[in-house]
């Protein structure tokens, strides 16, 4: 049978990682695949060194379009990342008619609908298993493992790098600043990390889940996003000591009013799985009606293990090499004419249970202002901790059953301008899962 040929666009971590997983296990992808699965062009900036890899097995050249638009390639593998060249030059391979896989969530969480449309339109394939949570194959689970069920809630951890830095926060005592600079150290860490810790990169992750679950368009910009750079160690110690541990948890949730699609920082009961993800680790729990909770687990990123969700998605594209276009799996896991557009809930109107800490005087009345102002809001306190600091002072905290988060906005306003309050309120999320 016919070879797929294929053209690469990178060579880096990712790209380098598939060459390997392409070279060494060549034998076992051609059984499972039943074709063989050849590189024969390389885009890269640096040729030389690239040729020290590839040596004769294929061309390199910088030229992308020349990999895009090469007669001989079936498939092209985008592992450049970044939305401007990797744009064109996927929108060009499918004008070409070439299937393409991606590891570019950015890219797909801003451009998916578009780019999934071209290749609707074109009869082709855009394959996108290593752009959520590295090597755990999520996408593949949640669109062809689970489609008898209606989902009815993703939660994930999907930031190996944020969840780093909230393990040694935890485990260590560090601040967020120290924990962050041990992740740069060991290579977790980008020199700029404000798409790691300030949520972005979970929010392009969880975009895409969140389609694929629901079978709505592609939404990055009414995704909810908050990081952990604001987070103290006392929060993450009081969160211990309560029974909860502190991660960044991506969550989409189907409800009578709508989408949830928010990423932030969450308080988790210790006794659940996701709360013992520890270290670069990533998790995804998915929930549906017929099966219940299901929990994805493995490395979210590094050369090897997206590589695998890259070759993968190369063997089910030479799988389906054949197929006609109308019964593939489609993109998003439903059928494009029953895709619908679910409205995405403003976070004013999402429910939650929360986690309250402010620091004031200690003096009769204080508490019972506090209650007041929270029972107005229509917040019920399920718990109350207070703390001594200091002289004079004290350190409250507050743990609430369900309330709408636009009554705790509302509040917390209140609470801050009161006289005796005499720091900015803490308020983190909290979610029980299960």
């Amino acid at each position: 049978m016919k070879a797929v040929k294929v053209g690469l666009l990178g060579l880096g971590v990712v790209g380098g990682g598939t060459w390997k997983v392409l070279t060494n296990n060549a034998d076992e992808i051609q059984r499972r695949a039943g074709r063989r699965i050849e590189v024969v062009g390389v885009a890269v900036r640096d040729v030389q060194k690239a040729q020290g890899l590839v040596g004769d097995s294929a061309y390199v050249t910088q030229d992308g379009m020349r990999v895009v638009r090469d007669p001989d390639i079936d498939v092209v593998v985008e592992v450049i990342g970044g939305e401007t060249l990797a744009r064109e030059w996927i929108m060009e391979a499918i004008a070409q008619g070439k299937h393409v896989v991606t590891a570019n969530k950015a890219l797909l969480a801003r451009h998916g609908n578009e780019i999934f449309a071209a290749a609707e339109a074109k009869g082709v394939t855009v394959a996108f298993e290593a752009a959520v949570a590295g090597g755990i194959p999520a996408i593949k689970a949640i669109r062809e493992g689970l489609a008898a069920n209606q989902i009815q809630w993703v939660a994930g951890i999907i930031n190996g790098t944020s969840n780093f830095i909230l393990s040694e926060m935890r485990s260590r005592g560090q601040s967020f600043h120290e924990a962050l600079a041990e992740a740069q150290l060991l290579g977790y860490a980008e020199a700029d990390p404000t798409f790691d810790v300030e949520g972005v990169d979970a929010a392009h992750k969880l975009t895409l889940l969140a389609s694929i679950a629901f079978g709505i368009p592609v939404q990055f910009n009414k995704t909810h996003t908050e990081g952990i750079s604001h987070l103290a160690r006392e929060d993450i110690a009081h969160a211990e000591r309560l029974g909860y541990r502190i991660k960044l948890l991506a969550i989409t949730r189907r409800s009578e009013r709508g989408i949830e699609l928010r990423v932030h920082p969450t308080l988790i009961p210790t006794e659940r799985l996701l709360a013992n993800v520890e270290g670069a680790m990533n998790a995804v729990l998915v929930s549906g009606d017929a099966v219940g909770p299901t929990l994805y687990y493995g490395q979210g990123a590094g050369e090897l293990p997206t590589a695998s969700a890259v070759v993968a998605d190369l063997v089910d594209v030479a799988r389906a090499f054949d197929v006609d276009p109308a019964h593939r799996v489609p993109h998003l896991g439903f059928q494009p004419e029953s895709m619908v557009d679910i409205p995405i809930l403003s976070m004013d109107d999402v429910v939650s249970s929360y986690y309250l800490r402010l620091r004031v005087e200690d003096r009769p009345g204080v508490l019972a202002d506090l209650a007041r102002i929270l029972a107005d809001a229509d917040i019920s306190i399920g718990s109350m901790f207070q703390e001594p600091h200091g002289d004079n002072d004290a350190d409250i905290i507050f743990l609430s059953h369900e309330a709408r988060e636009g009554n705790v906005e509302d509040a917390l306003r209140k609470i801050q301008y009161l006289p005796f309050v005499k720091s900015k309120v803490t308020r983190l999320r909290m979610e029980h899962l299960l």
